[in-house]
């Protein structure tokens, strides 16, 4: 989980980043910005990919959107939870569940207490297979 503990920024509003943030709205779930850029390419935007990312560090840096890594490394966004919160996230289908870590949270503390670090920050990404994943594999 990235920005748990910044204040949004005031960021300037653009046709292309209120798409951006459309399509963001529209999912439960998260997306890749190649994701992103199909669907507002399907839509009839003519929105480039690398405005895409630029829309969507910007939205990240302010606090508008959440985002994880994948255990291949592919950075996934959707509109986040103003709380600080951790993800259980399937392998196969992507699918993400918010969890409550609560021993993170004071292990976390601790070690950053430990070394005389301040102001710090952390993310914890769970990876595994859903129920349905699961099942189909059966």
């Amino acid at each position: 989980m990235s920005n748990a503990n910044h204040e949004p920024a005031r960021t300037r509003r653009s046709p292309q980043r209120d798409a951006v943030r459309d399509v963001l709205n529209s999912r439960s779930g998260f997306i890749s910005a190649q994701d992103l850029h199909a669907a507002l390419r399907e839509n009839g935007s003519s929105i480039g990919l690398a405005t895409v990312y630029r829309h969507l560090q910007s939205m990240l840096s302010s606090g508008e959107i959440d985002s994880l890594h994948t255990g291949e490394g592919e950075a996934l966004y959707r509109q986040c939870s103003p709380e600080h919160h951790h993800h259980l996230i399937c392998r196969n289908c992507g699918r993400a569940v918010e969890i409550d870590a609560p021993e993170v949270e004071s292990w976390a503390k601790k070690v950053a207490g430990k070394y005389g670090y301040t102001d710090f920050e952390h993310t914890v990404e769970v990876f595994g297979l859903c129920a349905e994943c699961s099942a189909k594999r059966r």
